[in-house]
């Protein structure tokens, strides 16, 4: 049993059927992508992962848990962070100040600033902060204000903040949207570097399949809502049922 376990998940809006009976099984310590074409239902079984979405059938469980009607909070708390296409940051902070933010969050669910309750207090959050920024090669940007920074650097900030809140799993929107290559492959080598030094498992859903066959241990593809295969990196590549989903033709 995988520390993620999706189970003959449906999602309907409509007369759409945007999942139809999903089964997915993440192993722990693993990194798993998700692909397909648009309007396969990526970002449905993302949203459903999450409990932003509750499918109308079938069942999602995190480490025994369900994740089904929690509170985003509630899904922190259980192990699980989520890094959005375009980075969540705190655009008028410094990048020090977003790095407190989890933290603060965390401690006691505030996400205030005056929350911090002394000046020791405030050294042995930033001392913590500036580990995480320095395993992520951040600490020179820390007084940077962050809404001046690259969309490659926002995205490592992003990463950051997610992992000093030490989740087991980190799922990954489409993480290197919009990126040119040289932030592409930094991210791929900030991921890699990640999944070495932690104990962490990752579910990517990713269109570039540079970015998927550099970090994937299994590859599940969707097709029209349903999972069309999953294996290997190595066995995906070329699958007949993966070229029919992306070229609509039988290889």
């Amino acid at each position: 049993m995988g520390i993620l376990e999706v189970k003959n998940v449906n999602k309907r809006f409509g007369g759409l059927q945007a999942l139809g009976d999903v089964n997915l099984s993440v192993a722990e310590n693993t990194v798993h992508a998700i692909i397909g074409p648009n309007g396969a239902g990526k970002s449905t079984l993302l949203n459903c992962l999450v409990g932003k979405l509750i499918p109308d059938t079938g069942s999602v469980m995190f480490a025994g848990q369900s994740v089904l009607g929690r509170k985003p909070y509630e899904i922190n708390q259980m192990g699980i962070s989520r890094v959005f296409q375009t980075p969540e940051i705190f655009g008028d902070l410094s990048v020090m100040e977003n790095m407190m933010i989890p933290l603060l969050a965390k401690r006691d669910g505030s996400f205030r600033m005056h929350a911090i309750e002394s000046l020791e207090d405030e050294r042995e959050l930033r001392a913590e902060a500036e580990k995480m920024l320095d395993e992520v090669n951040m600490l020179d940007k820390q007084d940077m204000h962050s809404a001046s920074m690259s969309r490659g650097d926002k995205r490592r900030l992003e990463m950051a903040m997610c992992l000093i809140q030490r989740p087991k799993l980190l799922l990954l929107d489409e993480p290197t949207a919009g990126m040119a290559r040289a932030d592409t492959n930094n991210t791929i080598d900030l991921l890699k570097e990640i999944k070495e030094k932690r104990d962490i498992t990752m579910c990517i859903i990713e269109h570039d399949m540079h970015v998927v066959f550099s970090l994937a241990d299994r590859i599940t593809v969707l097709a029209q809502g349903t999972p069309l295969v999953e294996d290997t990196p190595e066995n995906i590549k070329g699958h007949p049922k993966v070229k029919e989903a992306y070229l609509g033709e039988a290889a």
